[in-house]
């Protein structure tokens, strides 16, 4: 069993063994694309929706290789009718929802004066409204029901913005205050329905390869990076456990949200200095190099699946200890206690040696 499971039960209360039937967006590829395989491990049915058919036809064999079932459906989220077709064929296909993911997003690399207004609004109708959009169908069908969950895979982006990427740090932003707002109406009803935000650390996904870029080097996620799979087993865990309203994975969301909170000012002037050069490898970008603002890039790429990793496996973690705790939270309260009774008998010890 894997660190995610330890006989979670799935959303609604059923047993994992039963087969959740679950909707994954943005499924054919980075962090949608390991969060299927994550639950198609579990016998889950899952919905897979991306515009790129190459990449939805390779993660729908995966599946069923890993003892799920798969309905593969094209679909843009941007397209609020789109995603309403979609949830239909996945319920009459696998029966009633019981868990549905936001991944699907675009985004564009550059200053925001180097951004035009319909690049900007394709970015908020996909990283926004494609969410909004996905969880208005969740709840069509869940609330009925009473039982459900949605999880929404976040940022610590969403939490602190930086340079070079302002539409994409705009869209999570709007995606935490939305999910608030929501969540709040859906406990005012007492509903077993619930909504989760999972923000993410810098994860190796294929996005930087693709992604539309203005900048004169490669883009890159900023250290440390983390494999798609560590995302994959929180949100996993999330749609199992979707009553906490937030979960952070990787230290290093941890302590941007933290530092955010605690000096904002200053890491403003700490990544107008340094978020330029981190966000850029030393490989200039090829001229023409396709992006997939507008369209799937496989249809570019003569039918390419691009696969869960992106470029950077060599520097990327493939555990996070802090992700593992926080789904733990006895080992985490444990642990937190012991570094405090570290922490005090050092003092009390340093404090000896001054006396």
């Amino acid at each position: 069993m894997s660190e995610a499971s330890n006989g979670d039960e799935a959303a609604g209360g059923r047993p994992e063994a039963a087969g959740p039937t679950v909707v994954v967006t943005g499924a054919s590829g980075g962090i949608g694309r390991a969060t299927v395989r994550e639950f198609a491990r579990r016998g889950a049915r899952i919905g897979l929706l991306a515009r790129g058919r190459a990449g939805l036809e390779a993660a729908a064999a995966e599946v069923r290789e890993l003892g799920g079932q798969a309905l593969a459906v094209p679909t843009d989220v941007a397209d609020a009718a789109a995603v309403t077709a979609a949830a239909d064929a996945v319920e009459a296909a696998f029966g009633p929802l019981d868990v549905w993911v936001n991944v699907a997003f675009t985004s564009v690399f550059a200053e925001f004066t180097d951004i035009t207004p319909e690049e900007f609004r394709r970015v908020t109708d996909v990283a926004y409204l494609g969410y909004v959009n996905g969880t208005r169908e969740a709840l069509a069908r869940m609330l009925p029901r009473d039982r459900g969950s949605i999880v929404q895979v976040g940022s610590a982006l969403g939490e602190r913005s930086i340079p070079l990427q302002s539409a994409y740090c705009g869209a999570k932003h709007a995606v935490n205050g939305f999910t608030s707002s929501v969540r709040t109406e859906l406990m005012h009803r007492g509903s077993n329905v619930h909504i989760t935000v999972v923000q993410m650390p810098a994860v190796n996904t294929p996005q930087f390869s693709w992604v539309l870029s203005r900048l004169p080097r490669h883009p890159q996620p900023v250290p440390p990076i983390y494999q798609p799979e560590v995302a994959a087993r929180a949100v996993v865990h999330a749609a199992a456990h979707p009553r906490r309203r937030q979960y952070s994975v990787g230290a290093s969301t941890v302590a941007t949200v933290l530092g955010n909170k605690a000096a904002a000012g200053l890491l403003d002037r700490y990544l107008a200095r340094t978020g330029y050069d981190s966000q850029q490898t030393a490989e200039p970008v090829p001229t023409g190099r396709p992006h997939n603002l507008w369209r799937p890039v496989d249809r570019l790429g003569g039918g390419r699946d691009f696969g869960a990793h992106g470029a950077f496996d060599e520097v990327s973690h493939a555990r996070s200890p802090q992700a593992l705790a926080a789904r733990h939270p006895a080992a985490l309260t444990a642990a937190a206690a012991a570094a405090g009774l570290t922490l005090a008998a050092a003092a009390v010890a340093a404090g000896r040696r001054k006396g």
